[in-house]
């Protein structure tokens, strides 16, 4: 089964280039089951339901978030009703919405995305290895899911690594989110789980992370406040990571960067079909 995975959808441009080359490249690389965060694609703060439905209709299939999931206020309204949208699982108990989902692909394969959010540098949610270790008590590969993939939002490269590591063999993939700039360290550590720190952002990299680059430049600058940042509009890559497991065990055969559009260097899978 191919999965793939698209960093933080950064505004407009994230949207658009999401939008314009997933169908083909869902296509192109035999893709079952696409995962994208989107936390930051309304404005570069928050989701929406409208701009949600968009992706889901370019062929987005579950959606990911991360301290931004409350940016925009009509989410807690509406994500209880919308099981393709994830906000971190070690979100306490009680919060809207829910942190996992099992999903099925076009092939009747069973997907299990989950999403969590760091502690270091973050807000301190619960602890996010305790509650992966709670749903790997539910969940196994090769059991009653053929995949399980996490998004682990966090801030420190050491936690991500770490909670890859905690989770090697029992998770397909573990993609890091949250810095928008796509690591190098793509790998298969040593139990068959595939891993990435950052799967990078979809949006303009004229910019700083995203956003317009003057007003941030000003913040570090002057350490005085400035107006609220709003995303470069100029055009978008999709960074994303696609990951080939082994049908009968779920755990991962292939890890490869996705670069699409924009400034960044491109480069897509050499692989393109599940065998």
């Amino acid at each position: 089964m191919n999965l793939l995975f698209l960093g933080d959808l950064v505004g407009r441009a994230g949207r658009d280039v999401v939008v314009e080359r997933l169908p083909g490249l869902r296509r192109d690389l035999g893709v079952d089951f696409v995962v994208a965060n989107v936390e930051n694609a309304a404005g570069g703060f928050g989701i929406t339901q409208k701009l949600l439905n968009e992706l889901f209709a370019a062929g987005v299939d579950c959606a990911t978030t991360g301290n931004h999931v409350w940016d925009q206020k009509e989410t807690v309204a509406f994500i209880g009703s919308e099981p393709r949208l994830l906000r971190p699982q070690n979100f306490p108990a009680g919060t809207p919405g829910k942190g996992a989902g099992l999903f099925q692909t076009g092939r009747g394969k069973k997907v299990l995305v989950a999403n969590f959010m760091g502690r270091l540098f973050m807000d301190p949610l619960d602890d996010p290895f305790a509650a992966a270790e709670a749903l790997l008590k539910t969940y196994r590969l090769g059991g009653n899911v053929d995949a399980i993939l996490f998004d682990i939002h966090a801030e420190a490269t050491s936690e991500k690594m770490a909670f890859g590591h905690f989770v090697d063999g029992r998770a397909s993939c573990v993609v890091g989110t949250h810095t928008h700039v796509p690591t190098a360290d793509h790998m298969i550590l040593e139990h068959k789980t595939a891993y990435q720190s950052d799967a990078g952002m979809c949006g303009d990299y004229d910019s700083v992370i995203g956003m317009e680059k003057s007003l941030p430049v000003l913040r570090f600058t002057r350490k005085l406040p400035t107006e609220r940042l709003s995303p470069a509009a100029g055009p978008g890559t999709m960074c994303g990571v696609l990951v080939e497991t082994d049908d009968s065990t779920g755990l991962a055969r292939r890890i490869a960067p996705v670069r699409v559009g924009g400034k960044l260097d491109q480069t897509l899978p050499k692989f393109t079909a599940t065998a």
